[in-house]
């Protein structure tokens, strides 16, 4: 019993020391143990206070951070010990009731060194805290100058009108300019930002490094994110490294800069040149999901607009463009639906039209004087959020949401239900609203579903259900609302109703860090592109992939893929890096994008040649995203035996599962089963019983490369049929030509003949008068009438001959134009 007492002493020794000193090394220091009643009351009120998502809770953060960093880590060391102390001497009570009195006075011993050490090294941090406060200087508080005061007026004025989606940029840039020669620190960050970007200016990106560096030293983080992202990509005199911008990265993300904590969070989620971590993860992109929940207001957030270019140009002929001017031609005749389209679309913005809360107001303005009640709803909306060009006004959106709710329209009920909650020109009242919210979320409106979740959530006016809020939270979320993914972040973070799920915390989080209002280069990256301005939409993407963003990484591996950058000069180094960001997409999920990674497996582009790898690659496609080409690859493989066993039988099967996916596919295959079936017959030819297999031991080369040879054979064949095909029609075309040139000189001959005829026929006239004159009338009348169906009958001869021959019908026509002189 002694020896196991002394035990036990002797490891709460070494676990001492252990804490000891891993405290002073600086790791993180264990969360003290709490209760389960203590753990679920302060997860509630965490949760409660991230879901409002105010702009208070962003003040007390801000003033929070400006505490001095040595003592926020005083006080944190000190609270956890005291409660590690404290848990200390609990363990020792219940360890002594179960050991009896036998060790107790051992076990008090050791519980008390223990104490007196971690007193003893508590006071001696204490204080060298306290000698380092001592020494430093106190920073004296000095007033701007009037230059400066003017300085960061113009780059307040810049920001403000940058912000806006029309705003002329030269005007922008200029007064950035301004400010930046007076030497504000913010607006010569911005400037060369511009310079890297390609935004309104040339690029200079050893200007952009000069400066950032420069600014760097003064502790700038919007500097620290500018090396980072040069040590990224490898320009302005920066060569590619991870480690440098990984520690720029860093710098930027304790200045509190958002990109730098988007770039660390998706570094930490997937593992990029940093250990693999989701709870850092969910860390930093928390902190950006929070920033952005906080600045949207009643919309559903801004829309980003993933345009993937892999896609675009495989599937040629969007037809956007072409919706919008059919709308716009029904709206201008009248067409309400028309008008709520082009309304809508006016309101979100696209990808063929830019947003325009102005134009939109105009249009639904039109659909509710028509009595259409989504144009009332969407005026209220209008109204309610207000905007560069609308002013927000209460009363007027609660009138047009009250129409639309008369007449029983979803977004009218949610926008009523939204103004009694939050007491938005009329009284609070939660059960209005919550009747108001339920009547929207049963016809599966958005905004209904997310304010019912937000109800259940937080006990606003309703008791406390996070089972149901996760309900309509989800519902939410399947529309796509920004806050609906926040919510779910936050109980996927907290175990809210559910059990905790870091990784699913981390996918809502990231989803809501993308959604804030820097997606918006998302679409100037492409406009860059479909202007011819490569370069410019590369950098941008560039920049965008850094922070995790799948489709930009897709879209800078599109570009260099397809060698139309020229920053580099390199087309090896620009297939490394193609290989590098296609292999970040692929990692996301998006298949398309495995696939090419499992292209440059193949054909050793970018990296090495890894057939194990590609194949890889495309069963993960085409199991996964059920992708036709990985599985016609996939197919071809298995028929080679490349990186795994020849099995034509497995080939067949995925070359049929390609046709089946996609029906582009089905001529390919055909052809890939044509061959497979060709291989078949040869191999039972090459059997040993076959008289003929000794044709295949004749030359190797022809056995090895048969079906290149036939390939060629068939190439030639068709090149035969298409030049004797050519060759017969110029000879119909000739024979035509032939035959219209005798028809021709018929029409120019019996022209002619009809001329000589008519002369004839006047001297005949002078002739017949005569004869009347003289002799017997009635003769002559006999005569000139029994000539007549002589003539006929030559005519309809000569018509015949014509679709005989041609020479024989001239003849005719002649010889029935002479023998007639009475026609």
């Amino acid at each position: 019993m002694n020896l196991g007492i002394i035990a036990i002493a002797l490891s709460l020794l070494s676990q001492t020391c252990l804490m000891v000193t891993a405290d002073l090394r600086g790791p993180d220091v264990a969360a003290p143990a709490t209760s389960k009643d203590d753990d679920e009351q302060s997860l509630s009120t965490a949760s409660h206070e991230e879901v409002t998502t105010t702009k208070e809770s962003e003040t007390d953060d801000q003033t929070s951070t400006e505490l001095p960093t040595n003592e926020r880590k005083t006080a944190k060391y000190l609270a956890d010990h005291m409660s590690a102390g404290t848990a200390t001497h609990q363990a020792g009570a219940s360890l002594q009731a179960e050991l009896g009195s036998s060790g107790a006075k051992l076990l008090k011993d050791a519980i008390f060194e223990q104490l007196w050490n971690e007193k003893l090294i508590r006071q001696k941090l204490q204080d060298e805290i306290e000698a380092i406060e001592a020494r430093r200087e106190p920073q004296e508080i000095i007033d701007p100058t009037p230059e400066q005061i003017e300085a960061h007026s113009m780059y307040e004025k810049a920001m403000e009108l940058l912000a806006k989606p029309n705003a002329d940029k030269r005007i922008v840039y200029t007064l950035m300019s301004k400010a930046a020669e007076m030497k504000h620190n913010q607006a010569r960050a911005e400037l060369a930002w511009a310079r890297v970007l390609g935004h309104n200016m040339d690029f200079d990106f050893a200007y952009a490094a000069k400066e950032f560096d420069a600014l760097a030293e003064e502790g700038l983080p919007e500097a620290n994110i500018g090396l980072a992202f040069l040590f990224s990509v490898g320009v302005g005199g920066k060569n590619v490294s991870q480690p440098m911008a990984l520690i720029h990265l860093t710098l930027a993300a304790l200045g509190d800069h958002t990109f730098a904590q988007m770039a660390l969070g998706y570094r930490y989620s997937f593992g990029i040149n940093v250990p693999a971590s989701c709870e850092k993860s969910l860390s930093y992109y928390k902190k950006v999901a929070k920033k952005v929940a906080s600045k949207i207001t009643f919309s559903s957030g801004p829309v980003v607009h993933r345009v993937r270019l892999l896609d675009e140009s495989e599937n040629h002929g969007s037809q956007e463009n072409e919706i919008v001017e059919y709308y716009q031609l029904l709206a201008d005749k009248g067409d309400v639906q028309s008008q709520v389209g082009l309304g809508q679309l006016y309101y979100q913005g696209g990808k063929a039209i830019q947003q325009d809360h102005q134009k939109a107001l105009e249009y639904f303005t039109l659909a509710a004087n028509a009595g259409n009640a989504i144009g009332y709803a969407f005026l209220g909306k209008l109204y309610l959020e207000g905007s560069e060009h609308i002013k927000a006004d209460n009363e007027t959106a609660f009138k047009y949401f009250a129409k639309a709710a008369n007449l029983g329209d979803p977004v009218g009920q949610s926008g009523v239900g939204l103004m009694y909650l939050n007491g938005l020109g009329v009284p609070k009242d939660a059960m209005k609203a919550l009747n108001y919210f339920n009547m929207a979320a049963d016809q599966g409106w958005v905004d209904g579903q997310l304010q019912l979740g937000k109800m259940y959530f937080t006990g606003n006016g309703v008791k406390t259900d996070y089972k149901l809020a996760f309900k309509y939270f989800n519902l939410a979320s399947q529309s796509g609302h920004v806050l609906a993914y926040y919510n779910l972040g936050i109980m996927h973070a907290y175990g809210m109703g559910m059990l905790r799920s870091c990784p699913t915390a981390v996918e809502f989080f990231k989803n809501v860090a993308e959604r804030g209002r820097w997606g918006i280069n998302l679409m100037h990256a492409y406009n860059d592109y479909k202007n011819s301005h490569v370069d410019k939409a590369y950098m941008q993407y560039a920049l965008l992939a850094e922070l995790g963003y799948e489709v930009a990484q897709s879209n800078a591996a599109f570009l260099l893929d397809r060698g139309d950058v020229t920053i580099f000069h390199d087309r090896n180094e620009d297939l490394i890096r193609a290989f590098y960001y296609w292999k970040r997409a692929a990692a996301q999920g998006y298949s398309a994008a495995q696939v090419k990674l499992g292209d440059y497996y193949y054909y050793g582009w970018g990296t090495n040649v890894d057939f194990e790898t590609a194949a890889a690659l495309y069963r993960k496609a085409s199991e996964q995203q059920y992708n036709a080409q990985a599985m016609f690859n996939l197919g071809y493989m298995h028929e080679k035996g490349l990186g795994m066993k020849k099995d034509w039988h497995l080939a067949k099967r995925l070359y049929d599962l390609a046709a089946e996916t996609n029906a582009d596919a089905k001529i390919p295959v055909a052809i890939a089963l044509i061959k497979l079936q060709i291989l078949t017959k040869i191999e039972a030819i090459k059997e040993v019983t076959s008289p003929y297999r000794f044709i295949f031991y004749l030359d190797e080369s022809i056995e090895a490369n048969w079906d290149l040879y036939l390939i060629a054979i068939l190439t030639l064949l068709m090149g035969f049929l298409i030049y004797t095909r050519r060759v017969y029609e110029r000879e119909l075309e000739q024979l035509q030509n032939e035959v219209d040139n005798l028809v021709t000189n018929t029409a120019e001959n019996r022209n002619e003949a009809n001329v000589t005829t008519a002369a004839n026929q006047n001297d005949n006239a002078t002739a017949t008068t005569e004869n009347l004159i003289n002799d017997n009338t009635t003769t002559t009348t006999t005569s000139t009438t029994a000539d007549i169906p002589t003539t006929t009958t030559s005519n309809n001869s000569l018509l015949r001959q014509r679709h005989t021959t041609a020479a024989p019908a001239a003849a005719a026509t002649a010889s029935a134009s002479t023998a007639d002189p009475t026609e």
